[in-house]
């Protein structure tokens, strides 16, 4: 009678140690997703891509450990909750970083209007010393005509910037840099070509 008594107790003890684990981790499943929202919340798909895509990928595994475990008879969810804890971990490291690659990429953006502004504004001054002969007129008008399109397109480039899309107004930005860099090199070998 002892001896089916301790049995029973064992017995009891494993069915309790495997039922325990038995409970699919509901809470952790939504606490990573949470945690995964706030790093989309904080422009992560924009700063933090590679790392938002890594830690998709690590709740698509803790959740195919999950439905592993659900289809079996004793059931462990101890290692997909351990998962889902690391992805809470890592979903707050990475949010953690993307306020610095904000501002990174803003002073870049700053430095890419600037750069664009001063090439700009030097292509302007060397068109107004361009020479006005009979053949270079129409040259002339045309390189007015493009400075002024590039005027619009730094308006363009700060709006960009003030909608806090540093990206784009980095690349509009050098764009324009690379345009006027353009004319200038055109109005430079005008004047060159008639000072021979």
């Amino acid at each position: 009678m002892r001896n089916a008594m301790k049995g029973l107790a064992l017995a009891l003890v494993v069915v309790f140690a495997f039922t325990s684990c038995a409970k699919q981790p509901a809470q952790q499943m939504d606490a990573a997703n949470a945690a995964i929202q706030a790093v989309y919340d904080a422009k992560g798909g924009v700063y933090a891509a590679e790392e938002l895509s890594k830690l998709k990928g690590d709740l698509q595994a803790a959740t195919d450990e999950i439905n592993a475990q659900s289809k079996k008879f004793f059931k462990k969810y101890g290692p997909a909750k351990e998962m889902l804890a690391q992805v809470v971990a890592d979903a707050e490291a990475v949010k953690a970083l993307i306020p610095g690659r904000i501002e990174e990429a803003r002073m870049a953006a700053e430095t890419a209007i600037v750069d664009a502004k001063t090439a700009w504004e030097e292509a302007k001054a060397l068109l107004a010393k361009a020479p006005a002969g009979k053949g270079s007129k129409a040259d002339i008008e045309a390189m007015k005509s493009d400075l002024a399109g590039l005027e619009a397109a730094m308006a363009e480039v700060q709006g960009v910037f003030e909608a806090e899309d540093y990206f784009g107004a980095k690349d509009k930005a050098m764009a324009v840099k690379d345009k006027a860099a353009a004319i200038s090199e055109q109005v430079q070998a005008a004047i060159a070509k008639v000072r021979r």
